[in-house]
């Protein structure tokens, strides 16, 4: 007896049983499925006796994939599907007995489509996503690649795709990264293809900023396409390719038969299918000249040598890309950015523990003056020599950045406003008898405010403001302390020169 027939016998006896009432069924059902040939099959891999049944009900499973996504998978010419996906869902078929079956299309689009009508059980290989679960069920993952950021080699290196303005990016449409970078990249302008080939000769030709793709697939295109003037710029953590067989949500025991010959497949198993694929050109032809293998040898831990060359450069990159967007240009101290990652932080710290901060504002006078008289150039050069001479005469716990413009912060740790205020009076003694170049002496004001336990980080660098204005208003080279309890700010006058 035969399982197909098997199977017909058992919807018999469950009509027979419903027609006459008797309440036998279940004893006669076991026997049924008792008499199954449960070794027909050379599986690798243990089958319940209900998924046997499916495997013996359904002698063909129609698959749609994606025609044209090598190295992974493809339509080639004779209308065979090949790649890597085609060789593991073979080993996956191998040890579970079912007969995958490809169902042809010419785009990823239709094969969606296909899907969603029924006209294929499985998706090849796709990733999971909240718009795909309205008709899909999912497998354990196939296989795990990461996804990486493609752009032209004069863009610069990525840390930060959130805070990118103006940009945009190409991406397949149809496919789970251009579903969730539409969702979480509303910062970024989405430019729709049909192929993700067609992504990259976008950004190739400058008709898009960057493209994102699968790190195997990526370096296999660029190589094979001949797209030199493009580039790796970045990857972006939790947005890698986590492929996994799509079943339709009828067909929950097919799924169950699936994840078993996923997790059959070892390792060994699965490297080999990569290797076939990553090197395709090498395997394909008969190599009788071992120079030649030799070279491919050599050229492979070439690209491997550069591969981990260019990634520790890509984290170098980041971290002086880091620094460089904390520091001054001009004068090489901590800019507004750089210290305010930080204040609000030392700011709670020290209300938590009722240690006293202060912050002292200071300002060139008649800054303007100097630019109109002497020049840009001339000016640049005080906010220098200004610059290290503050920084020459605080304290190693002090920080001091520049604030914008002529305009200095420094913040004090462990320091009470009168302490600041002493502080500021010796800054300002400082610059006020240094002979600066061209130009002759100048002179800054200050504003001091302690910090309250009312404080935020914008409230404290406020007040300090405020008390700058007033000691410009009171004549200029001078400091201005704020009161705990505001009445009237205490000002400190400049000792005659």
């Amino acid at each position: 007896m035969d399982s197909a027939s098997v199977f017909a016998d058992i919807r018999r006896v469950f009509t027979l049983f419903r027609l006459t009432g008797y309440r036998l069924w279940s004893i006669l059902l076991l026997l049924l499925l008792g008499s199954l040939p449960l070794n027909a099959y050379p599986l690798q891999v243990p089958l319940s006796v209900t998924e046997q049944v499916y495997v013996s009900a359904h002698p063909v499973v129609p698959v749609c994939v994606d025609p044209d996504w090598l190295p992974f998978e493809a339509i080639d010419k004779h209308q065979k599907h090949v790649g890597i996906i085609a060789d593991l869902l073979a080993l996956v078929g191998n040890k579970t007995g079912l007969q995958i079956q490809l169902h042809p299309t010419h785009s990823w689009d239709e094969s969606l489509i296909a899907s969603q009508s029924g006209q294929c059980l499985v998706l090849s290989a796709l990733n999971q996503t909240p718009e795909r679960d309205e008709w899909l069920i999912f497998t354990d993952p196939l296989l795990e690649d990461p996804n990486v950021l493609i752009t032209r080699e004069d863009h610069p290196f990525i840390s930060d795709l959130a805070s990118l303005t103006n940009k945009t990016i190409a991406l397949q449409r149809g496919t789970a990264m251009a579903e969730l970078f539409a969702r979480d990249f509303t910062n970024l302008t989405m430019i729709d293809t049909d192929t993700e080939p067609e992504a990259m000769q976008m950004v190739s030709d400058g008709k898009a900023d960057m493209t994102l793709r699968s790190l195997v697939v990526a370096a296999h295109t660029i190589k094979s396409a001949g797209w030199y003037n493009l580039k790796v710029s970045g990857q972006i953590p939790g947005y890698d390719n986590q492929l996994r067989i799509g079943v339709v949500k009828s067909e929950q025991t097919l799924r169950n038969i699936l994840n078993r010959g996923i997790a059959a497949i070892s390792e060994q198993e699965r490297q080999q299918v990569m290797d076939r694929h990553l090197s395709l050109k090498v395997v394909s032809e008969t190599i009788t000249d071992y120079t030649f293998a030799y070279g491919l040898g050599i050229l492979l831990l070439a690209v491997i040598g550069t591969s981990l060359f260019w990634m520790r450069r890509l984290k170098a990159v980041n971290k002086q890309l880091n620094i460089t967007a904390q520091t001054d240009a001009l004068t090489q101290l901590t800019n507004r950015h750089g210290l305010n990652l930080t204040l609000e932080t030392d700011l709670e710290r020290a209300q938590r523990y009722q240690h006293p901060l202060s912050v002292i504002m200071m300002d060139i006078d008649h800054f303007k003056q100097i630019n109109d008289q002497y020049g840009h150039l001339a000016g640049d050069k005080v906010l220098v020599e200004c610059s290290r001479l503050l920084k020459d005469n605080l304290r190693k716990s002090d920080i001091i950045c520049r604030w914008g413009g002529e305009e200095f912060l420094v913040l004090c740790f462990e320091t009470t406003q009168e302490q600041a205020a002493l502080l500021a009076q010796l800054l300002l003694e400082k610059i006020r008898h240094h002979p600066f170049p061209d130009i002759g002496t100048i002179t800054v004001s200050a504003g001091v405010a302690q910090a309250l336990a009312t404080d935020n980080a914008e409230t404290l660098t406020q007040r300090a403001d405020t008390m700058l204005y007033e000691a410009k208003h009171n004549g200029r080279d001078r400091v201005c302390v704020a009161n705990i309890i505001p009445d009237k700010p205490a000002t400190m006058e400049a000792a005659p020169s």
